[in-house]
């Protein structure tokens, strides 16, 4: 890709060349197929530049609550040749989406989200998929247990000292994950499932990192 992503953000992230890697193999389309994509809490664009990369003629609308990520992400895209659309809004509160999609996609965004709030969107996601198409979710999951979750917590700090963020990086992001409202991978398949979704399947799984989706039909 044109932009590095050998900053503080891929140091974060210790897993990220598979965690994405995994999350643009599972897209199921013909590469040279006009698919219609919406990337949920799009941020800067990293994934949707990802997509159009591998689907040149992908149109893909990038839904976000920050207007300035946004405007970053029309820079970072702006050389491709796939038509984008940017929407400001807050997707959590969105009763319904412009229009049905083939792929819709999401990272590290849902898991701001509570329960309840994750189980609504799940099914206004499925709504708003075309027959055949596929919801794909890269983001981060709590362990399926208290003991889980430490270790979790602990590995990705060894991880990220290990990739040399300094401990003021470090700190910050330890207090902006305060603000997380993650949840078991084991509930966000079943409410995949009861929202009805079909094929649901966890394909990565990096200690928090999970990549998961599910279909209409």
């Amino acid at each position: 890709m044109r932009r590095s992503m050998m900053g503080l953000e891929k140091k974060l992230i210790p897993c990220f060349d598979s965690f994405y890697q995994i999350a643009i193999e599972v897209i199921p389309f013909n590469k040279e197929k006009k698919i219609k994509v919406l990337d949920l809490g799009a941020g800067t664009g990293l994934m949707a530049e990802m997509v159009a990369l591998r689907y040149p003629n992908a149109k893909i609308n990038l839904m976000d609550i920050s207007d300035k990520m946004l405007a970053e992400a029309k820079e970072r895209v702006r050389g491709y040749q796939n038509e984008f659309g940017f929407i400001v809004t807050n997707y959590s509160k969105a009763e319904s989406f412009d229009q049905n999609y083939d792929l819709i996609i999401s990272s590290l965004s849902i898991h701001h989200l509570t329960a309840k709030e994750k189980q609504k969107l799940f099914k206004t996601i499925y709504a708003h998929l075309k027959a055949g198409g596929i919801f794909i979710n890269a983001d981060q999951v709590l362990g399926e247990a208290q003991n889980i979750e430490k270790t979790y917590r602990n590995k990705w700090i060894e991880q990220v000292k290990a990739e040399g963020v300094a401990d003021q990086e470090l700190n910050a992001a330890l207090e902006r994950m305060k603000e997380d409202k993650m949840s078991k991978l084991t509930s966000q398949i079943q409410w995949l499932k009861e929202s009805g979704f079909s094929g649901v399947n966890c394909w990565y799984k990096n200690y928090s990192f999970a990549v998961f989706s599910g279909s209409n039909g």
